[in-house]
């Protein structure tokens, strides 16, 4: 079986189980008992030039025979609106290091992961789930591991959030994710990566759900 059809069959297989993942045990929710996610800092990364692939696919490159450096993660998650409706068609976007600490940016001067996509983007499906095959965040100097999002609605509504790993020491001495000073809100942005095995060897899981004020 050729790499390629080997990672579209990956991709549908992980697509079939991030739905799964969303779709399992959902109700609409009151919007009194939904946590809004909190607004943070788009940062001085954002891709100023997107990659000619950016789907949401970023272990591998087109083109090129190595997958990127790190450990893989797939994180799935919802985007729903305040009162617990899903939002379809919402763009997600996602940028973040590679597993050298190094951006997808000309400010950078050190070398990256060039088998490291370093963005990628996806829409929402009907029920407003949404999946990345990724890496796992590493600390880039004076930051905690973070993954930046953006999410863009087809009325035209956005929001940019940052998604921190639960567990990671240098939490505790994040300055952005300190000034998130609602403890629910902290919550709602920190995620836990577990082992996920049925999905792909060696790889973890994490569920990242948005919920837009």
């Amino acid at each position: 079986m050729s790499r390629d059809l080997t990672r579209r069959h990956l991709l549908r297989g992980s697509l079939g189980f991030a739905a799964a993942t969303a779709l399992a045990g959902w109700a609409p929710a009151r919007a009194a008992s939904l946590v809004l996610t909190p607004r943070q800092t788009e940062g001085p990364f954002y891709p100023v030039s997107l990659p000619l692939d950016a789907d949401n696919d970023l272990v591998r490159v087109e083109g090129r025979a190595a997958r990127a450096q790190g450990t893989v993660a797939h994180v799935v998650g919802r985007v729903r609106d305040a009162a617990g409706r899903p939002v379809p068609g919402a763009r997600v976007e996602i940028w973040q290091c590679d597993a050298r600490g190094v951006y997808l940016h000309p400010a950078e001067r050190r070398p990256r992961d060039a088998n490291f996509q370093g963005y990628g983007r996806t829409l929402t499906d009907a029920a407003g789930a949404y999946r990345f095959r990724t890496i796992r965040p590493v600390p880039y100097p004076g930051r905690t591991p973070h993954v930046h999002f953006k999410v863009a609605t087809p009325g035209g509504a956005t929001l940019t959030t940052q998604m921190y790993v639960a567990g990671e020491p240098l939490n505790a001495r994040d300055f952005l994710y300190a000034h998130i000073r609602d403890p629910a809100q902290r919550a709602a942005v920190t995620v836990a990566l577990e082992p996920a095995p049925r999905i792909e060897s060696g790889a973890l899981l994490g569920t990242f759900d948005i919920v837009l004020g």
